[in-house]
Order: C-alpha cells, then sequence, then structure tokens
C-alpha cells in the first residue's frame, strides 16, 4: 500500500507528535499514513471507520492504529458545534533504529503487531486512562517520552479491547481511490434515509456498475450494499439510545421500507433485537 494520502509532518525537535484537535466537526477524509497513531475522542459522535470495520463512535472512544491502516471519524450530527480529541503520532523509529526489536520492549511490538487492525479499548479502559492522556500534553519533552513509552508499556496488557479491521484486509489504495471513497461516504451520509440503488453511486464515481462492485469489495472485503446496512443500524442503535422514537419510526428513519428487512439486518449486525439494545447498550 503506498502511503501517500496524508503527509504526518514530524517535529523536527521532538520524538512524536501530540496535540488537541479542536474543531467543528471531524473533518479528515478517508486516509492513511505510515505513522502510528493513538486517538482518544474527548468530545463529538457519529461513525468511525478503521479499515473494513464502521462503527458507531461517543465520547470515550480510544483507539490505536498501526501503519498504513485507512481510517476516519465522522459527524453524523449536523447540529455539532464542537468536536474535541487528544492524537498521538509516532513512526516506526520512535526511540531509533530497530529500537522495537530490544527485548525491553516486547510487549510494545505485540500490541504494535495487533494494532495492524486497529485497536479498540474498552470504555472502562478509555476512563481509565483519559487523565494520564490529558497530562501527558503538559509534560516537559523528556518526562512525555518516558511517560509514553509507559502508557504503551501498560496498554501492551490491557486485555479488554476489540480488533476492528479484519485480518485479511489489504486495501489497494491510491488517490483517485481515496477520492471515490471520499464520495460514496458523501453520498450515503446525505442519501442512507431513501432508497438507494447502485446505478446511483456508481455513475457518481464514474464506473460501472459491474465495476465499482468490484472496486468496493477489494477495497473493503464488503459489498456496498453490506457498507450501507452496516451505516443505517449504526444510526438506528443512536436513535434508540438518544430518543424515544418507536422502532418502526427509526427503522424508516434509516431508510428502511420493511420492517422486517430492518429487524434481520439489526440482529445481523448487532446479535441482538432493537429493544433488546435499547434496554441494554452497553451489553
Amino acid at each position: 500500500m503506498k502511503a501517500e494520502f496524508e503527509k504526518i509532518a514530524s517535529p523536527a525537535d521532538h520524538s512524536f507528535n501530540s496535540f488537541i484537535f479542536n474543531n467543528k466537526r471531524f473533518n479528515a477524509p478517508w486516509h492513511f499514513h505510515p505513522e502510528f497513531e493513538l486517538t482518544y475522542i474527548v468530545k463529538g459522535k457519529g461513525i468511525r471507520y478503521v479499515g473494513n470495520s464502521i462503527q458507531k463512535f461517543e465520547e470515550g472512544d480510544f483507539v490505536l492504529l498501526g501503519q498504513d491502516i485507512p481510517h476516519c471519524w465522522k459527524n453524523t450530527d449536523d447540529n455539532v458545534e464542537h468536536v474535541q480529541s487528544i492524537i498521538f503520532q509516532w513512526d516506526e523509529e520512535l526511540l531509533g533504529k530497530d529500537w522495537i526489536e530490544k527485548q525491553e520492549f516486547s510487549n510494545i511490538k505485540k500490541l504494535f503487531s495487533k494494532s495492524r487492525q486497529g485497536i479498540k479499548f474498552s470504555p472502562e479502559t478509555a476512563s481509565e486512562f483519559s487523565a494520564q492522556l490529558f497530562e501527558l500534553l503538559a509534560l516537559d519533552p523528556f518526562k512525555k517520552i518516558l511517560g509514553f513509552i509507559e502508557l504503551l508499556e501498560t496498554l501492551s496488557k490491557v486485555k479488554d479491547f476489540e480488533l476492528l479491521s479484519s485480518a485479511n484486509f489489504t486495501p489497494i489504495l491510491n488517490r483517485k481511490a481515496n477520492n471515490r471513497i471520499e464520495a460514496v461516504y458523501h453520498f450515503v451520509r446525505h442519501n442512507y434515509d431513501k432508497k438507494i440503488k447502485l446505478s446511483d453511486v456508481s455513475s457518481l464515481v464514474a464506473m460501472t456498475d459491474e465495476a465499482f462492485c468490484r472496486f468496493f469489495k477489494k477495497t473493503f472485503n464488503k459489498s456496498f450494499f453490506t457498507f450501507v446496512n452496516e451505516y443505517r443500524i449504526n444510526l438506528a442503535c443512536k436513535s434508540l439510545t438518544e430518543t424515544k422514537k418507536q422502532v418502526s419510526q427509526i427503522a424508516y428513519d434509516c431508510g428502511y421500507e420493511s420492517l422486517p428487512f430492518f429487524y434481520k439486518q439489526f440482529q445481523k449486525f448487532m446479535n441482538c433485537s432493537p429493544l433488546h439494545f435499547r434496554k441494554n447498550p452497553h451489553e
């Protein structure tokens, strides 16, 4: 995979990037870079894309990404006024060439290996480390790098996590593909509540239906309509936990004309019924 979508400017006088991102929205495109990235969502909700994983996220989302794995966070609420996240980015020579091969860092090496699929830490773990992340940002450079290595070592021993992307996900991306994916994201985000036809989205990216299906399957290791249903079900989960709407209304709002089909898709992606999820959203 060519690491050309985002060029991260590494500080000349520091070993890694560490900063607080503040904006009206999470507006980064679908992108990848050769640097590792640790992201903690302080404020904001929406849909997170990592490799071929698509999940809703909210405040406290805590994710470690390995090198060159495509990703982005997207808001789903147009009324959001402010989002914030803490971000750490570093390259493979964080402590010099081949540092990760030393015995002292064997646990961190294993953590980095898992991060190739993207690691989502549990809400409990995120809550435990949130204060430490803010404290790290305020340290002087020497204490910051020591604290960061200690953080990675501690995270390497955490057992409560989820691997996001499937192990066999190996997209072949280039700038043209990136533009197509951005167009598809934009289209789904603004049309998920309507009937979506394959011809609508394939013509949007100037491809035949067959070519688009092959492109999407090769890129995400899933079909386009699986992607659409994942997006819709994640929005349905948001409505189930944040509103008192009837399930039938939520299904309709998310683009489902058939209630039985909505229930089938919800069970497929969430392994439970909508009403069970509403009562037990954190199971």
